[in-house]
This record gives structure tokens, C-alpha cells and sequence, in this order.
């Protein structure tokens, strides 16, 4: 999906590899975006909730070059915003993306390795994979073109991938059955984020 990939997506924390650490302190984060071989991007976001089981963030005023379409349809473009949710020890995060005018587009989730969490700097893996919902429920698994790719030319391994697969397969299969996006997803809209955010 280059140019217009969703370079400034943040990660999840690992309660099983790596310490939980929260924030305090600091409202924002620092998010180290990797993607194999070797690009890494930083990003950096407003934290609007933090709780055992979600970190809710808002990444503003996204800088992208050209709109990221789906489907034929615009979901980003430049100066959108998208409220970003992470899960412990999840291996996806989810983004609740919009237009520049606020107009919601759909829901975009990030198969990604779980991240860890050093006080306010995050880092994390892309792997490529991903998943997205529109406002009616249509959903549908994106890239997996670059995912195949990218196992062709050995930038993830076998058992990775394999996790990856599954983790994108459970996700289609909860969206279908009408259990995914978790309720808080679909609760926290751009409005209520961005009160707290100026809060």
C-alpha cells in the first residue's frame, strides 16, 4: 500500500515479555515504528486514558503526501486524525481512523509483534498485515501481497509469520461474528478524545 501506508501507528504493551510500566508524568508517547529490514519511524501522541486492560492515544493532524484510499474510498488524508487503542500484550493495535473533517471512515488494525514499553517510548514491529472495517461492518484483510513478499525475502520468520497469520485470521473471524472491535473501540469517538486531550 506505498506511498500511503500508516507510517505513524503505535504499538502494544507485552505483560508477559517485558515489565509493564506505567505512564506517569507525561501525557504523551514516543512510538518507534519498525518495519523490516530496516526502517524505523518515530511518532509521538497524546495519551488520553490509560487503564490496566487499554491505553487510549490521538495521534492529530496526520502528515501524509498523498490521501490513503481502501476500496476506492478515502479513510485518511492529510490532516486527518485517528484515536489509537493498545492492549497488553496484544498482537494488534487498532485505529479508529478519520477524515480531515472529522468524519469517521472505518476501523484499521495493525497486525503488529507486541510491543515494549519504557516509561514513554514505546517500540514495536509492523508485520505487515492488516485489517480493516468500515462504518457498515464490511471487513476485509489488506496486504497481503507485502506480507508473502516479505516472507519470500526472509524479513520475518516462519514462526512470526505464522502468529501473524493467526492473529489476522482471529480478527476477521471475531469482525464476521460481530464481537470485534472490542466496546471501548466504538465508544471512545474523536470528540471525546480530543476533550481530554485540551483538558
Amino acid at each position: 500500500m506505498e506511498p500511503s501506508r500508516v507510517w505513524w501507528r503505535h504499538g502494544y504493551l507485552c505483560r508477559t515479555r517485558f515489565p509493564r510500566t506505567f505512564l506517569t508524568g507525561s501525557s504523551h508517547v514516543r512510538i518507534h515504528y519498525r518495519r523490516p529490514p530496516d526502517r524505523e519511524e518515530v511518532f509521538h501522541q497524546r495519551v488520553v486514558l490509560e487503564r490496566q486492560e487499554v491505553i487510549v492515544t490521538l495521534a492529530e493532524a496526520i502528515n501524509l503526501d498523498i490521501p490513503m484510499i481502501i476500496e476506492g474510498q478515502v479513510v485518511l488524508e492529510p490532516g486527518s486524525a485517528v484515536v489509537w487503542f493498545t492492549f497488553p500484550g496484544a498482537w494488534h493495535d487498532i485505529g479508529s481512523f478519520h477524515r480531515e473533517d472529522g468524519t469517521f471512515t472505518g476501523f484499521y488494525a495493525n497486525v503488529i509483534t507486541p510491543a515494549r514499553i519504557e516509561e514513554h517510548v514505546w517500540y514495536t514491529t509492523d508485520l505487515y498485515l492488516d485489517v480493516w472495517m468500515t462504518p457498515n461492518g464490511t471487513v476485509k484483510l489488506l496486504d497481503e501481497d507485502e506480507f508473502e513478499e516479505a516472507i519470500s525475502h526472509r524479513l520475518i520468520d516462519h514462526p512470526t509469520a505464522n502468529r501473524a497469520r493467526e492473529e489476522a485470521s482471529r480478527l476477521l473471524d471475531e469482525a464476521r461474528r460481530g464481537v470485534w472491535p472490542p466496546p471501548i473501540v466504538r465508544e471512545w469517538t474523536l470528540e471525546q478524545a480530543r476533550a481530554i486531550a485540551i483538558a
